[in-house]
């Protein structure tokens, strides 16, 4: 990210940013890093790292880890070891903060406080998809009947130790109201809903779209990616995928000629292909989904399941259709519907621009001050705020 850190004002506290793994770079570790960038110098944390996938930001603040940095083959197993995050999180010394923002797809919000005047806010991606949606991850995972035994003995008391997390943090920040619905439906805890940011001027808008579609996702079979491969299979229409992942074998073997694999891409790459396709194709349902307005800052529209975080982005007709089925006629007809309709780039920009990620950082930062009485005396919406490391 190009985002400077926030200007400096007369209010020093030390404050801790801990994010559950720095395995990948998705949505999540975006979200991770712009928290952290709220700070001038907070402390990085995390379970494990992999920095050779992070963006330059993350890779120059160098994370602290635990113990779980040193398993075996951390860059292949790090989602087999679920099991252990538990062990790691609660071992985490935070004794030195006073507050603690946690960045949570599974096992951050369970860090404890070590303190009983230091604040834990939990920025919370979702409750643990594995655990809460069990059914639904295994079909799409498509797992035998051995792993799918081994891995719902294990959940169970992933799931108790889950509930028994969610009690940690003082206040829950969730990415959009389904996931605030399910915190509330798993935890019994009220959220405030603070959308993810999108760096938008990292995007701009090009001339005039290309004559392809595009596909901008980690290649794992919950983001159903092969409904666009099959839908523009049986279209003909150009579709270039960016993104790997361990479902590219199949996706591969089920795309026709007109679908290109182009694997992972910079971030220069990434915003070239944007800007030029004709839509992003958004197959799968997201808890909240940061690329659909990624796309929108380039000026181009999405064709979107119609559920998730979508539902709350995407504006049928004005920055994108839905298609409502998980199905390729679903998928095709959305396609053909887009192909017919007239947009207006401009119009579909400014959309994305309400969830920059200035506007992410103050809606932060005012959330902060309302958790913590030692931010009280801070204006809102804050403009910014010193922090400090540990210098450990």
């Amino acid at each position: 990210m190009s985002q400077a850190p926030l200007a400096q004002s007369q209010v020093a506290l030390r404050v801790a940013v801990f994010h559950d793994n720095f395995a990948q770079m998705g949505g999540a570790e975006r979200v991770a890093e712009a928290l952290h960038r709220c700070f001038s110098q907070a402390d990085l944390l995390t379970t494990l790292s992999i920095p050779e996938r992070l963006t330059p930001y993350l890779q120059s603040q160098k994370p602290r880890t635990t113990w779980m940095q040193w398993l075996p083959a951390k860059t292949r197993l790090f989602r087999h070891y679920f099991p252990l995050y538990p062990l790691a999180v609660e071992g985490v010394n935070l004794k030195a903060y006073d507050l603690i923002v946690t960045s949570c797809f599974g096992y951050a919000k369970g860090v404890r406080r070590r303190r009983k005047d230091s604040v834990h806010v939990c920025y919370c991606h979702n409750p643990m998809r594995w655990v809460w949606r069990t059914a639904d991850y295994i079909a799409r995972e498509r797992m035998g009947w051995l792993k799918r035994t081994l891995l719902l003995t294990l959940l169970k008391p992933l799931k108790m130790w889950e509930m028994r997390a969610a009690r940690q943090p003082n206040l829950f920040i969730a990415n959009s109201k389904v996931v605030a619905q399910r915190l509330k439906d798993a935890f019994g805890v009220e959220a405030e809903v603070i959308s993810p940011p999108v760096e938008t001027a990292r995007f701009h808008i090009s001339e005039g779209p290309k004559d392809y579609y595009l596909v901008l996702s980690r290649l794992v079979p919950y983001k159903r990616i092969d409904l666009a491969v099959q839908a523009c299979t049986k279209l003909n229409l150009p579709l270039y995928v960016i993104g790997d992942g361990p479902d590219r074998p199949r996706l591969e073997a089920m795309a026709g000629p007109s679908v290109k694999f182009l694997l992972r891409q910079s971030d220069e790459a990434v915003n070239e292909y944007m800007s030029g396709c004709k839509a992003l194709l958004f197959p799968g349902e997201e808890d909240f989904g940061i690329t659909p307005l990624e796309a929108n800052a380039t000026g181009r529209p999405v064709v979107a399941f119609h559920g998730g975080g979508a539902t709350e982005t995407i504006v049928d007709g004005f920055n994108g259709v839905f298609f409502d089925q998980p199905t390729i006629a679903s998928i095709c007809s959305a396609i053909e519907r887009l192909e017919s309709m007239h947009w207006e780039p401009e119009a579909i920009r400014a959309h994305a621009e309400k969830y920059d990620i200035a506007v992410f950082q103050r809606r932060i930062l005012a959330a902060l001050r309302k958790a913590s009485p030692k931010l009280d005396s801070l204006p809102c919406p804050i403009p910014a705020v010193i922090v400090e490391g540990t210098g450990k």
